[in-house]
């Protein structure tokens, strides 16, 4: 090579340098290793340590039976604590100093926000295992939780059905941050699309950790005196607890005014009473009471985990919906890293599009070219004893829409990620 063709080169990986989007070299020998970025302390360690425990429970497993193309895979696991900041500074540490070859992490809203722009300076790739508000379609991200077309609009939908009770007032309850607010917004604009006007919608907001709901449940019994109420509920947390506790302390029943929820399941559960809140609802694309092969696989291997773990919680430990699509994101990387034959991450990224999971929901997941699971949504009533019966599902996955046709200017934005090359099934299923 020509000496200035040298410099040019010096040059431009200088600049690259700079700008921050010099691939991390990643050793092609030895342990792969990944990063798991969930916080283990804080309001929202009541949800996301399971999602820590799945995570190695899963690379364990993977390990076990080979590893991904013979290497075994180290995790790296890291507490943001529930600060949205640490979770950037955490992410960063996860992929310059460690070099993991991707993370799997994060909960709420504002904290895959707050790494986002870190995964796209440093070219990382998230594999997101949460519900969300959709409005987003990175490259660097894999969402293997619902859009609101997965899970929000079809429970609302439900509770305006004949067999959902058919609720005419909602009262929209929520964390105050981006999920719920955007989520609320989206539901808004399908309400007036059923008729139904602003006086008849409520929102209100509490902030992360919030524990006193007296006032919120006497002011949801007062509203429900104006007709038939369901309550959607986006709190986040472990204000959940207060919450539902609460709405026991005041006797409010689901035949009365149903609560469903989309950020409480098994998990969050655990901890409360559930006699008085038989038949209050939550929306999710996996319960842990599912029956089929697939889910008492699953269900067996994390009890097994705990046991020989030893971990908090023994045998009272259960399955929740982040919980296998954690499972479903590990494994649907590690088969995209042996298609590529890499774990760089741009081949990785191709290489994940059309990958499909045989999932304990008992559905096939198949990864979109908008970066986003195709899922089926399920509808389930709380049991006395915390788990759920599954009361509505649909038949088949559904593909998500990252950009709600509930939010104006969305028309026309892309359905696919840039450069992505859809298979042909895909380029077919588009309209599902």
């Amino acid at each position: 090579m020509k000496r200035r063709s040298l410099l040019k080169l010096g040059t431009m990986s200088a600049a690259l340098a700079a700008a921050g989007r010099v691939p991390f070299a990643h050793a092609d020998t030895g342990p792969i290793k990944v990063g798991i970025l969930h916080s283990l302390s804080g309001t929202m360690a009541i949800s996301e340590t399971s999602l820590k425990d799945t995570a190695l429970m899963t690379i364990a497993d993977i390990n076990k039976n080979g590893g991904v193309m013979g290497r075994q895979i180290q995790p790296v696991v890291v507490d943001p604590a529930s600060n949205w900041p640490l979770f950037a500074e955490k992410a960063r540490q996860l992929l310059t100093q460690d070099k993991v070859a991707c993370v799997f992490g994060c909960w709420t809203s504002v904290s895959r926000k707050s790494v986002l722009p870190v995964f796209e300076e440093l070219n990382g790739l998230l594999y997101y295992p949460v519900q969300y508000e959709g409005e987003e379609m990175s490259r660097n991200v894999f969402y293997t939780g619902a859009a609101p077309n997965q899970q929000a609009i079809p429970a609302v939908e439900y509770l305006i059905s004949a067999e959902g009770g058919g609720a005419k007032r909602f009262f929209l309850l929520g964390t105050d941050y981006v999920y719920p607010r955007t989520t609320n917004k989206i539901l808004r604009a399908f309400l007036h699309s059923k008729g139904v006007q602003d006086a008849d919608i409520q929102e209100v907001y509490t902030p992360f950790g919030h524990s006193d709901y007296q006032t919120i449940v006497a002011n949801i019994k007062t509203f429900a005196q104006g007709g038939k109420t369901a309550v959607v509920s986006t709190i986040n947390g472990d204000s959940n607890v207060p919450f539902y506790k609460e709405l026991g302390n005041q006797g409010l029943k689901a035949t009365d005014v149903p609560v469903v929820a989309f950020s409480v399941g098994e998990e969050e559960l655990r901890g409360i009473d559930t006699k008085p809140l038989v038949g209050h609802l939550a929306a999710w694309n996996y319960f842990m009471s599912v029956k089929g092969p697939a889910n008492t696989k699953f269900k067996d291997q994390f009890a097994n985990w705990v046991e020989t773990q030893n971990l908090p919680g023994g045998a009272k430990r259960v399955t929740n919906d982040p919980m296998e699509a954690t499972w479903v994101g590990i494994h649907m990387w590690k088969q995209a890293v042996e298609k590529a034959k890499s774990t760089d991450v741009d081949k990785v990224r191709m290489a994940m599009i059309g990958q499909t999971v045989a999932a304990p929901s008992g559905f096939t997941l198949t990864m979109d070219g908008n970066h986003h699971l195709h899922k089926p949504v399920m509808i389930g009533e709380i049991r006395a004893d915390g788990q759920f019966n599954v009361v509505w599902k649909t038949t088949k996955a559904i593909r998500a829409q990252p950009w709600s046709p509930f939010i104006a200017g969305n028309e026309g934005k892309p359905d696919v990620v840039s450069s992505t090359v859809l298979p042909d099934f895909l380029r077919r299923s588009r309209v599902a």
